[in-house]
């Protein structure tokens, strides 16, 4: 009887160990995917930056379901967590992201197939997570990161323009002097954003955004009209400010003080190289 109470007393002590060693081991690896997804190149944080996105939405223009678009996040995310920089996601109204289907590198169009950027990130628990839980814009506090960054997609065209929580949001970054940025559709906060004392935040500034030209090209390829205004025909009727843009999908971004702007999907890595360039400064 001896014999068995210490034979299941080793039992159980060899039981527990185990399962604490592999509670432990699952912990680990949890911390790693963690740690791995926010510094994979092993660099210190030195702050965190907070990259906004469109929530769901529907196209009156087209019907389509319209969100984000894949490289305008997961490209300049590259950017600013090989610099050693934290993202926080948010978008418009909170909650689950949608990438616009031509972004997404599995979609049947295969329009995006070479992105693999995106493929990599989509691999990861984490960036899934992300898009699975956002808060909401109106429950950041801008005293939590060194600088903003709108992600652009078709799905800005309804839900940035006139949004006057982001642009509140946007113009205390830029008023507060930290590196303020916008790529593609999203730029389209611009065309009405106002700084504190009333004027509009492009007043005297050059920027960039999606053109026309390419507006041209993506209306042509679909065989129909896809936005209901266009960034660049808008920005032209503006007194006091200048819009640029290069070649068609050519990776094309602008710092004109601590204001940041991108052309379109191509360009939003050169535009994160341009806020990790001010932010060492």
């Amino acid at each position: 009887m001896k014999k068995f109470i210490l034979s299941l007393l080793a039992f159980i002590t060899y039981t527990n160990s185990t399962l604490n060693a592999q509670q432990k081991t699952q912990k680990n690896m949890q911390v790693q995917e963690k740690l791995s997804y926010v510094h994979p190149h092993g660099v210190p944080a030195k702050g965190k930056i907070l990259m906004v996105a469109s929530s769901p939405s529907v196209s009156k223009q087209t019907g389509w379901p319209i969100g984000f678009w894949s490289a305008e996040l997961t490209h300049p995310m590259r950017i600013f967590q090989e610099a050693g920089y934290d993202i926080d996601l948010v978008s418009t109204e909170g909650g689950k992201l949608e990438m616009d289907s031509y972004s997404n590198p599995t979609d049947a169009s295969g329009y995006s197939a070479g992105d693999i950027i995106s493929l990599g990130y989509m691999q990861k628990p984490g960036f899934n997570k992300m898009l699975e839980q956002t808060k909401k814009i109106t429950e950041v506090n801008t005293k939590d990161y060194v600088a903003i960054f709108l992600v652009g997609g078709q799905g800005p065209m309804y839900t940035f323009r006139g949004n006057k929580d982001l642009e509140k949001l946007f113009v205390a970054f830029y008023e507060s002097g930290k590196p303020s940025a916008a790529v593609c559709h999203s730029t389209t906060l611009l065309l009405e954003a106002k700084k504190s004392n009333g004027e509009l935040l492009v007043k005297g500034k050059t920027w960039t955004g999606f053109a026309d030209a390419e507006e041209d090209y993506a209306d042509q390829a679909v065989g129909q009209k896809i936005q209901p205004y266009r960034i660049e025909t808008e920005a032209k009727k503006i007194a006091g400010t200048t819009f640029k843009v290069a070649a068609p999908f050519s990776s094309y971004a602008i710092q004109d003080g601590n204001l940041i702007t991108g052309q379109q999907q191509n360009s939003g890595a050169a535009a994160a190289e341009l806020v990790v360039q001010l932010l060492s400064k």
